[in-house]
Order: structure tokens, then C-alpha cells, then sequence
């Protein structure tokens, strides 16, 4: 029996390719490369009447550089300290997935222009035109590489579009630099801009210092006005030439020296800020009185740098905080971060030494050399002279101010947790801070500050763990800002601060005993002796010693020993040399 021949469904296989729709064709997925914006140039014929906005460093610094801006002919004025209003607007406005610095200095920038077009009534043809913003920027590995499109983002989708903002960088971010450019990078120009960032850093640091003992609440803050007013007046003159014919300065004039250089080499020397800074120490010395009796526990703030550096709400207002539950703050200066970065080129030019050579004839190599040699020590140099600098004002403001942190020592105490060559963020920085504080007796406690989405920061915070298990005595507590979370931060703040208060006062007990000496007889000495009433006195450091109140005693104690004089009266107030009624 045949078998029946099997159907032919070429037709209908036919007829169900007709009937299907056709494919939509292959999209193009290539892209043009990206192009960073171009924007109109800030000019030298605009310097004058454009204003130059700027923020996102303490107080104080923002207005010390304001002042350093006007000295070279800007018109300048600095964005108010960033608040949860204005992280909702950078959230708003900007991309979703940014770290909490992101949405607060973009949403204050938005907010600064929509308050001048909505409340002042300046139109904003007229904004553009008449203000540019000045900030910081970088290519690393976390978001503060994308500051840049971030800022143009929402300003273009708050309707504020072609605004001008100028990236300062140490990659080359700055579009004009040229002899026309309104913001000119001469060495004159950032030596005096360095200037009022450590002249801030100081101002700050004694600030903090200060203030958990005044006498008198609010008298540390009026008298540091008056000396932010001073110096900021004495920075307005530092793009002025005058003083040149006198000293080294009249010389190298002479000889035909640029004025720029001399300009530079004068606001390194800093014999311009000595008498600023001087009357400074006068006016706080007369105006404040404190009480070094009191335990504090010092609280050492690390992190990430903008959360460790802002006093608004990006950081819960943490530093005051910390004042009113009884701690002294202990902050953290930008000349820290300066001259980190110098150290990390060093350390960056230093491991690239012998390459380029291969395949080269003899003298290209030499001359390969020549230049890694050179750029070594261009920058050794100019980490010894921001270090100098910082010094030189430091002293000049009384010297108790705390000097900056040892940068080969940081390297060498961090590195075994955190390679030193990682780069972005503070680098290994947040962990050797951690341990050369704690090591070092110079706090009871590390508070670490960091924003959500921090890449740097997290990655320290793993490292913390082994950290802390090989110096399991050290109080270090990281805390993840962003714009809500407060009540928790400050709980957990209140349970680390806790065992750094109890310490602090055990050591206080300690050394009173150390001293053998009673508080009341501390005090009475304390009493009779004006110049152990100063607030700027020098107290020295003591072996073991972390708290200003237990150092002070044992200073005070060391004195008392010595003086003779008080020692007679106390023999003669006590009736005998034992104590005994006199006959």
C-alpha cells in the first residue's frame, strides 16, 4: 500500500511570511563622542561689573575669598551655606543617583538665581550676562568628577541654560587662561586665594577651640567677626603693589623683576597678614574669657571632604551639636587637603620614574630624566612652601592652633589599610587620620562624615574594620549625612560621645592626682595669675594626655611648683610650713 505523498506547505508558509508585519530596521547604536559644552567666555573687559559667585567651603573662607577676588578687581559674592531646600531642588533639577554634595551646592546655585529673577526682578538675560560661578572640579574615579555636567544640567533645566560656570582643576578644566581671560591663574593670584583658605582654616580652628569654654556665651564668635573683618580688609589690598620699594621687594623691582612675582613671593613671606593676624590675637586675648577647668572630650572630624567642611544642614549641623553636648570640635583644614594633594603627585611622579625611556637614543633618555627629576622637585618644593605658609600664619595667630597633620606619616600609618596610590575622595587619608589622632593623644574620639553614595568614603569605612580590630581602644564612629536622617545621626553621635565624655573626665581625675593638687587650689592660682587667663595661651602637650582640662591642670600644676613667691604666701596663709598655727 503506498504511502500517501505528504502535503506541500510551501504555500502556506508563503502566505504567513506575506501576512507578518514587516521588521522594524536595525537602530544606529553609534553615538557622536561627547563634547564638553561650549559657553561664552568670561572676559578681562567683563572684570568689574560681572559678579563672580562662589561657594561651598566654611563661612569664613567664602568670604576671605571673596575678599581675595576683589583685591584683582572682581565683583564677588558667595552662595549662602546650602540647606535641605536647596538638596530638594538639586534633586529636582539634576540627575537621580548623585551623592547629597551634588544636590545641595547645585540646588543653592538654582536657588541663588531663582531668588535674584523671581524675588529681585533681574531678569535672567541679564543673569547670564552679569554672573558666572566659580567652583572646584576633577576627572577622579567618584562624582565630583561630574560636578561639571551636573551644574549645567540644572541650570539648564531651571531655565537658566548657557549660564556660565568656571571648573577650576587640576587637570585643565579651566576654558580661559589666556591674557583676556576674567579669571586670570597667575601665581600672584592663587598664592593670595591660598592665603584666605588658611587665614579661614584658622579663624575656624580657634573658633572650636574656644568656644566650650567661653565664660561669656556668644563673646568667641563677636570677637572672630571683628577679625574676619580685618582680614578680609587686609586681603582686598594684596593685588596692590605697594610697599615694593622697601626690602627685598624694592631690590628685586629693581631689577627688573615681574610684578606678579613679587606680588607672589610677598603673600608667601605673609608680612602683610603678620599685623592683621596679630591685632587678631590682641582682640581675642582681651575679649574672650574662659575656663579651662572644664573636661571636654575632643572629637576629631574626618570624612569626606565637602560633609566634613560645610556647617549647614549637609552635615546635620554637626559641629554645633557636638558643642552643645559638651565635646570640642576639632576641624578639619583645607591645608590639609592641599597639601595631600602635592604629596599624592609626588608619590604619583615619583612611582613613574624610568618610564618613557624605552626605545629612546641615550640623550632622549637623559632628557626624560631631566624633566621626572624636575617635576619632582617643583612639587616637593611646593609642598614645603604651602606647609611654611600655614605655619607662618599659625604662629602669627598665637600658635595654638594645632599644626597640620604629617603627610609621610599619614602615608606610612595608613597605607598597610588603604593603598596610598588609590585616588578619589581623601584617598588613605580618612584611615591614617583615624589612627594617627587616636595614637597620637590628640582626640577621644573620630567622627567620621560622609554623604550617601560616597564610593571613597564607603570604601574607607571597610577598611575601618581592620583598622579598629587591631586598635580596638580607639572611639571612631562614621556617620552617613544626607538631607533627612538627623535624629538618628545624633543618636548614634550621643552613644559614641558617651564613652569619649567618660574618659575625658577619668583622665581629668588623673591628672589632678598626677599633680597632687585639689581642683580649688587650681582655680585659685588660675585666679591670681592673668596670664593663665588668656585664651590664647600656650598650654604645652603632656605625655598621655589628650583633654585641654587635664593638660591645663598639669601646666598650672607645673607652675605652681616653681613659683616660690605663691608657694611663701601659702606657707604664711596657712599659719606654718606644715600647716600649723603660727605662734
Amino acid at each position: 500500500m503506498d504511502r500517501a505523498a505528504p502535503a506541500d506547505d510551501t504555500s502556506e508558509t508563503c502566505r504567513a511570511d506575506a501576512a507578518r508585519p514587516a521588521r522594524a530596521p536595525v537602530p544606529d547604536l553609534r553615538r557622536a563622542h561627547f563634547r564638553r559644552p561650549v559657553e561664552l567666555d568670561f572676559t578681562r573687559a567683563e572684570r568689574g561689573h560681572v559678579t563672580v559667585l562662589l561657594g561651598g567651603l566654611t563661612i569664613r573662607q567664602d568670604q576671605l575669598i571673596t575678599a581675595a577676588l576683589e583685591a584683582f578687581g572682581h565683583k564677588s559674592a558667595a552662595i549662602t551655606v546650602p540647606t535641605k531646600a536647596d538638596f530638594q531642588s538639586g534633586k529636582e533639577y539634576g540627575n537621580n543617583g548623585q551623592c547629597n554634595p551634588t544636590y545641595f551646592t547645585v540646588g543653592a546655585l538654582v536657588n541663588h538665581l531663582k531668588a535674584l529673577r523671581d524675588r529681585d526682578g533681574v531678569p535672567t538675560e541679564r543673569i547670564l550676562a552679569d554672573y558666572v560661578f566659580a567652583t572646584v572640579g576633577s576627572c577622579g574615579p567618584c562624582r565630583f568628577g561630574m560636578y561639571e555636567a551636573e551644574y549645567r544640567l540644572a541650570l539648564a533645566n531651571a531655565g537658566f541654560d548657557g549660564f556660565r560656570v568656571l571648573i577650576l582643576s587640576p587637570s585643565g578644566g579651566l576654558p580661559e587662561v589666556g591674557a583676556e581671560a576674567g579669571l586670570q591663574l597667575h601665581p600672584h593670584f592663587l598664592a593670595t586665594m591660598t592665603n584666605a583658605a588658611f587665614i579661614g582654616d584658622l579663624l575656624n580652628e580657634l573658633a572650636y577651640q574656644l568656644r566650650p569654654y567661653e565664660t561669656e556665651p556668644g563673646a568667641t564668635d563677636r570677637a572672630l567677626e571683628r577679625c574676619l573683618a580685618i582680614c578680609r580688609a587686609t586681603l582686598r589690598e594684596a593685588g596692590d603693589a605697594t610697599g615694593q620699594s622697601r626690602g627685598l621687594a624694592g631690590v628685586l623691582a629693581r631689577l627688573g623683576v615681574q610684578r606678579g612675582l613679587i606680588g607672589t613671593w610677598q603673600e608667601w613671606r605673609g608680612r602683610r597678614y603678620r599685623p592683621a593676624l596679630e591685632r587678631c590675637r590682641q582682640i581675642i586675648d582681651a575679649a574672650v574669657d574662659v575656663d579651662f577647668l572644664r573636661p571636654k572630650p575632643v572629637v576629631k572630624i574626618t570624612g569626606e571632604f565637602w560633609a566634613q567642611t560645610t556647617e549647614g544642614d549637609g552635615n546635620f549641623h554637626m559641629f554645633r551639636f557636638l558643642e552643645q553636648e559638651g565635646a570640642e570640635v576639632l576641624v578639619e583644614p583645607v591645608a590639609t587637603w592641599i597639601e595631600y594633594s602635592f604629596h599624592y603627585a609626588r608619590l604619583a611622579a615619583a612611582d613613574r620614574r624610568g618610564l618613557g625611556k624605552a626605545g629612546k637614543q641615550p640623550r632622549q633618555r637623559l632628557g626624560t630624566a631631566l624633566r621626572q627629576t624636575a617635576k619632582r622637585a617643583v612639587l616637593a618644593v611646593g609642598q614645603t612652601m604651602v606647609g611654611a605658609m600655614y605655619e607662618n600664619r599659625r604662629r602669627a595667630l598665637g600658635g595654638t592652633a594645632h599644626r597640620l597633620a604629617d603627610q609621610p606619616e599619614l602615608q606610612r600609618v595608613g597605607h598597610p589599610f588603604y593603598n596610598s596610590r588609590c585616588g578619589g575622595g581623601e584617598g588613605h587619608l580618612e584611615i591614617a587620620k583615624n589612627i594617627y589622632y587616636g595614637n597620637r593623644d590628640l582626640a577621644h574620639m573620630v567622627l567620621s562624615l560622609k554623604p550617601f553614595g560616597c564610593m571613597p568614603s564607603t570604601q574607607s569605612d571597610g577598611a575601618q574594620a581592620a583598622v579598629m580590630a587591631k586598635y580596638p581602644d580607639m572611639i571612631f564612629l562614621p556617620v552617613e549625612t544626607s538631607g533627612e536622617g538627623d535624629v538618628n545621626a545624633y543618636s548614634r553621635v550621643q552613644m559614641a560621645l558617651g564613652e569619649a565624655k567618660a574618659r575625658s573626665k577619668a583622665e581629668f581625675r588623673a591628672a589632678l592626682d598626677r599633680a597632687g593638687r585639689t581642683l580649688d587650689e587650681i582655680r585659685a592660682y588660675v585666679a591670681a595669675r592673668p596670664d593663665l587667663q588668656r585664651p590664647l595661651q600656650k598650654v604645652p602637650k603632656a605625655a598621655g594626655v589628650t583633654g585641654r582640662a587635664a593638660a591645663f591642670v598639669l601646666h598650672v600644676a607645673g607652675l605652681m611648683e616653681q613659683d616660690r613667691a605663691w608657694a611663701q604666701r601659702q606657707t604664711t596663709n596657712a599659719g606654718g610650713p606644715h600647716g600649723l598655727p603660727a605662734e
